[in-house]
C-alpha cells in the first residue's frame, strides 16, 4: 500500500513530555512532504495553538483541531466547523457547576473558564494541559452560568477537569442520561471533553480526506491517547506510540517508540523510505 496522507496527534505524540518537538521530527516531515505526502495535525488543542506547532514544522496544510470540530489552515476560513448551540452550552454548564471541577468553553479565538478553588498543581493542569499558548486569550469568571446568561456563547468544545475520578464518573453518568446531542471524550480519569454529536478526530480526518480527495485507507495516523483509537482503527495504517495505553497499542497496526525516544521520526523514516514519490507512482500509473 502506498499512502498519501500522514495525520499526527500533537501532545504525547509529536511533542516530548517537556512540550518540545522531538528531535529529527522536522527533517522526517520534510522527508515525507518531499515524497508528495499530505501532512496534517489532528489534535484536541484549539486552532491557534495547533497552528503554532504547524508553523514550527513549516506545515501550511489544513489542521484538524478541537477534537475534529474545527478544520482549517487559517482562523477565518475553515472548511468545517461544528459548535454547541448557545442554549445547549448553557444547559451543560448549569449541570457541570454542581460538581467540583474546572470548566472551560473553547471558541476558536478565545476561552472562558470558571474560577475554582483547587490545588495549584491541578489548576495548572486544567488550564495549560492542552498546551494553550499565551496568545490564546483566556478569561475566568466566578460563575459561568451567570456569565452565559448575559453573554451567550456557542463553543466548539467544553473541557472539564474534575477534582476526583469519582466526581467525573458521576458527571459522565448524568450527562449520558440527559444530553444525547453531545459526544463525551473521556481523556483520562479526571478529564472530560464535550463536543457536538458526531464530532471526533476520526470524523475530522474523514472530512479532510473527502475535501482533498484522498481515501481513508490511503492514510497513516499516529497517536497516543484513547481519543485517537477510532482514527487509528480506520486509517490505512494506524500507529500507536510506545507511551500509549495498552488498549490503543492493541488496536494499532504498528507500535513505534515513545515520544521521548523520537517515535514519530523513527516510524516515518522506517516506513516511508520504502515508498516512491506520489508523483512518480501516478506517472507510471501505479496510483490513479
Amino acid at each position: 500500500m502506498n499512502y498519501q496522507l500522514l495525520a499526527i496527534n500533537i501532545d504525547g505524540t509529536l511533542l516530548r513530555p517537556n512540550g518540545r518537538i522531538q528531535s529529527g521530527t522536522k527533517e522526517a516531515i520534510d522527508y515525507v512532504k518531499d515524497k508528495g505526502i499530505y501532512v496534517t495535525l489532528v489534535t484536541n488543542r484549539n486552532f491557534l495553538s495547533a497552528k503554532k506547532v504547524a508553523k514550527a514544522l513549516k506545515l501550511e496544510s489544513l489542521l484538524i483541531t478541537h477534537n475534529g470540530a474545527f478544520i482549517s489552515s487559517s482562523l477565518d476560513h475553515p472548511i468545517y466547523q461544528s459548535r454547541l448551540a448557545e442554549e445547549r452550552a448553557f444547559n451543560l454548564v448549569q449541570v457541570l457547576e454542581n460538581y467540583k471541577c474546572s470548566i472551560r468553553l473553547l471558541h476558536e479565538r478565545f476561552s472562558i473558564g470558571n474560577r475554582m478553588r483547587m490545588p495549584r498543581n491541578l489548576i495548572s493542569k486544567a488550564v495549560f494541559g492542552a498546551g494553550d499558548p499565551l496568545f490564546y486569550p483566556m478569561q475566568f469568571v466566578t460563575s459561568l452560568g451567570d456569565y452565559l446568561r448575559d453573554n451567550p456563547l456557542a463553543p466548539q468544545k467544553i473541557e472539564v477537569f474534575f477534582s476526583s475520578g469519582t466526581e467525573r464518573a458521576e458527571a459522565v453518568r448524568v450527562l449520558k442520561e440527559n444530553f444525547h446531542y453531545v459526544n463525551l471524550v473521556e481523556v483520562d480519569e479526571r478529564s472530560l471533553a464535550i463536543v457536538p454529536k458526531g464530532v471526533s478526530k476520526l470524523t475530522g480526518l474523514k472530512t479532510l480526506c473527502n475535501h482533498i480527495g484522498i481515501p481513508i485507507d490511503k492514510t497513516v495516523a499516529i497517536g497516543d491517547s484513547m481519543d485517537d483509537i477510532e482514527m487509528i482503527e480506520h486509517a490505512g495504517l494506524g500507529v500507536a506510540m510506545w507511551n500509549a495505553p495498552n488498549e490503543l497499542k492493541k488496536a494499532a497496526d504498528w507500535v513505534t517508540r515513545s515520544n521521548n525516544q523520537n517515535g514519530v521520526s523513527y516510524m516515518v523514516k522506517e516506513h516511508f523510505r520504502k515508498q516512491q514519490r506520489v508523483e512518480f507512482l501516478r506517472k507510471i500509473k501505479i496510483e490513479k
